[in-house]
C-alpha cells in the first residue's frame, strides 16, 4: 500500500510536470487541500478554471502524469538525485517567503511567483543548512575579465568564512563564482532551470560534476526537463528567496541578473551591486539598479557583503582609508606652519610667521613640536622639511 508521504511526493512531481513551478493557482490549491488531492482534482477535471482543465488535458494526453512522476522518481534514485519536499527537515524555509512576493509588473512569469512544490537535489549536503548562510553571486554571461576577477575573488573570500556561494551555473559571472568557492575548499550550490542530471550549459559539464561532489545541484524541474528560455526567469525567484542576500557583479541593461534583483528587492533582502567602469556595457544594468533603488547597496568586497548579510554586529568593516602619516594628527597651527615651509631650502621662524599668519612665539613653540614629530629639521638659523617625511 502506498504511504501518504509517497503519494504526496508523486503528486508534487506530477504537478511540476503539468504546470511550470510557481503557478499561483496550483500552489494555492495545494496549500488548501494538499498535493495528492490537488492532483486528483486536476486530473478529474474537478476545478472551476477552464484554463487549468485545458492545460491538464493537453499535458496528460502526452503522458500520464502519475506514471511520469513515478518514472522520474525511479530515474532520480538511480542517478543519485533525491526529492526534497516542504515536510522534509532539509527544506530551505526561506523560499516559503515567496508566498508574499508581489510584483507590480505584468506577465505570467511576474505573477506566478509562488514557492516551489519540491526540489530535486544532487549532492550529499542537506539543502536547508547549506542555504542558511548563503549568498548569491549572479551576473552577465558575456562577462569581462574585470567581472570574473571580482566574482571569483568575492566567492573565494565568502567561502573561506564558511558561507555558501549560490549561482546559476551559467558561463561568465556564475561560473566564476562557483569556481572561486571551489578553489577556497568551500561549498557552492548551482540552481538550474532544467533537470539536475543535465549539465547546461554543456561547456560547464566538468564544473557541474565538481559542484555535485562537494556542494549541491538543485532544480525544481523533474529529471529530464529541458532548459527552456523562460525557465531561467522562473528559476531566478528561487535564487533570490533561498539566500540571505544577492550580489550582482555585472549586468547588461536588460538581463536575468537585473530581473533576479527585482525579486530580491521585493522580498526586502539585501540587494548588493558591484559597480563597474561607466564605459562598460556589462555594468549598465548594475548602475541602473543603484540609481533606481534606494535600498540597493554598493559593495566592493566580501567584507562589505558580509556586513550586509551577517547578524547585527557579526561583521564590522573599517571605512577605507590611505596609510597613516604623522602630519594627519597635527593641530591647525602646526599644519599651517608645515604648509608654509618651502619644498626646498630652509626658512627662518620670522619668514614662517609671515607666511602662516601667526606670531613668532607661536611659530617657535610649534616648530619644537614638529621637530619632535620628525617632520622638520634645524638648518642653521632656520628649519626645513625632513627629506624622508615629504
Amino acid at each position: 500500500m502506498t504511504s501518504p508521504d509517497q503519494l504526496d511526493r508523486v503528486a508534487r512531481v506530477a504537478l511540476t510536470w503539468l504546470f511550470e513551478p510557481g503557478h499561483r493557482a496550483v500552489w494555492t490549491l495545494v496549500q488548501e487541500v494538499g498535493a495528492a488531492e490537488t492532483l486528483d482534482r486536476l486530473l478529474g477535471g474537478d476545478v472551476p478554471d477552464h484554463r487549468l482543465r485545458a492545460a491538464v488535458a493537453a499535458r496528460n494526453a502526452i503522458t500520464d502524469a502519475r506514471r511520469f512522476a513515478e518514472t522520474a522518481l525511479d530515474r532520480g534514485e538511480r542517478l543519485g538525485a533525491r526529492l526534497v519536499v516542504p515536510a522534509d527537515s532539509e527544506w530551505p524555509v526561506r523560499v516559503d517567503e515567496l508566498a508574499r512576493l508581489r510584483l507590480s509588473t505584468t506577465g505570467r512569469i511576474n505573477q506566478d511567483t509562488r514557492p516551489p512544490l519540491c526540489f530535486w537535489v544532487r549532492g550529499a549536503h542537506p539543502l536547508g543548512p547549506a542555504m542558511d548562510r548563503s549568498v548569491a553571486i549572479v551576473g552577465a554571461r558575456a562577462a569581462t575579465s574585470y567581472g570574473t576577477h571580482v566574482a571569483s575573488d568575492m566567492a573565494y573570500a565568502l567561502a573561506e568564512k564558511g558561507w555558501t556561494v549560490v549561482s546559476g551555473g551559467a558561463f561568465g559571472i556564475d561560473a566564476a563564482a562557483h569556481r572561486g568557492a571551489l578553489a577556497a575548499g568551500g561549498r557552492t550550490v548551482s540552481v538550474l532551470a532544467c533537470g539536475v542530471e543535465r549539465p547546461y550549459p554543456q561547456g560547464n559539464a566538468a564544473l557541474f560534476e565538481r559542484i555535485a561532489e562537494t556542494g549541491l545541484i538543485v532544480s525544481e524541474w523533474p529529471i529530464g526537463a529541458e532548459p527552456l528560455r523562460h525557465r531561467f526567469l522562473v528559476r531566478n525567484r528561487v535564487i533570490a528567496a533561498a539566500t540571505a542576500g544577492t550580489v550582482v557583479v555585472e549586468a547588461a541593461a536588460r538581463s536575468g541578473a537585473t530581473q533576479t534583483m527585482s525579486r530580491v528587492l521585493a522580498l526586502s533582502r539585501p540587494a548588493m551591486v558591484v559597480p563597474g567602469p561607466v564605459t562598460s556595457a556589462m555594468s549598465v544594468g548594475c548602475h541602473a539598479i543603484l540609481r533606481g533603488n534606494p535600498y540597493a547597496r554598493l559593495v566592493t568586497s566580501a567584507d562589505e557583503v558580509l556586513e550586509e548579510v551577517g547578524r547585527l554586529g557579526e561583521y564590522l568593516t573599517e571605512p577605507p582609508r590611505g596609510p597613516d602619516h604623522a602630519r594627519d594628527a597635527l593641530d591647525e597651527e602646526s599644519a599651517l606652519i608645515l604648509e608654509a615651509l618651502p619644498r626646498r631650502g630652509a626658512s627662518s621662524p620670522e619668514e614662517l610667521a609671515a607666511a602662516a599668519g601667526l606670531d613668532v612665539r607661536t611659530v617657535l613653540r610649534r616648530l619644537s613640536y614638529l621637530e619632535l614629530a620628525g617632520l622638520v629639521v634645524r638648518k642653521g638659523d632656520g628649519v626645513a622639511f625632513r627629506l624622508d617625511s615629504c
